[in-house]
């Protein structure tokens, strides 16, 4: 069994986001960038699979700019047997991804691709959805649990009232919540193993995929800052306040 992750490259969970000055887009400069935290929730199942017996190789999938090669090589280092890289330098938007994808699935042929649920730059929670869509096949979303056996899984999701229980027939698509695993460090024997794993580059045009982005960003913004809250004097002041000022209701 072949387990397809794709991994993107985002800005450090750690580092505070800024925005550029001209309100176009999110300063980049100098900032530490890293893999998408649920990618890395996502790799580390695919890898306990392997480990486990249930597939026999993992290879991770990036898109964008060449330094992604560097979130493959971490994802390698992890336990992924190979990457691919489809390098451009156009901005991608969750379609346009599940459309690259969908293309290096024909070629590879997986038996899972194993998502994060979202990307914590824009949270859009939308690319495994869609993929899943463009293949025609079974999907389940948000999995804090799996178990595979032959040619079909058993999956616990989170949702809202708790947790459901669904099975879906292989080949699917699986997007990973935060409490699947915690995953494991690259040790350092294994960051230098990973620097000669074979790594493909391709490019959309040779995927035969048109990357054009459908939506444009008009303007970028920083939260509006928290103010100081207010003492109220009785409920009938806190209804006024919130009609009048706070206009929620």
């Amino acid at each position: 069994m072949k387990i397809l992750v794709p991994v993107k490259r985002v800005v450090d969970y750690n580092v505070k986001v800024r925005v550029k000055p001209d309100g176009s887009d999110v300063d980049l400069a100098n900032v530490k960038m890293s893999m998408n935290p649920f990618d890395e929730i996502a790799v580390e199942q695919a890898v306990r699979l392997k480990e486990a017996g249930v597939a026999s190789e993992v290879v991770v999938v990036s898109a964008g700019v060449a330094n992604c090669q560097e979130t493959l090589r971490t994802a390698m280092a992890t336990g992924a047997d190979r990457g691919i890289l489809i390098q451009t330098d156009g901005e991608l938007q969750p379609l346009a991804v599940a459309r690259l994808l969908k293309a290096v699935c024909e070629k590879e042929q997986p038996q899972i691709v194993f998502c994060g649920k979202q990307a914590i730059d824009d949270d859009a929670n939308q690319t495994g959805q869609m993929l899943a869509g463009l293949l025609n096949w079974p999907q389940a979303t948000f999995v804090s649990k799996v178990a595979v056996a032959g040619d079909q899984a058993t999956v616990t999701r989170e949702i809202d009232s708790g947790l459901e229980t669904v099975e879906v027939r292989l080949p699917a698509v699986l997007t990973a919540d935060l409490r699947l695993n915690e995953p494991r460090y690259a040790t350092l024997p294994n960051i230098m193993k990973a620097k000669k794993k074979p790594l493909e580059t391709l490019t959309p045009a040779a995927l035969g995929v048109d990357v054009t982005a459908r939506l444009k960003t008009l303007k970028v913004a920083e939260p509006a800052k928290r103010t100081a809250g207010i003492k109220v004097a009785d409920a009938a002041d806190l209804v006024l306040k919130l009609k009048t000022e706070a206009k929620v209701i």
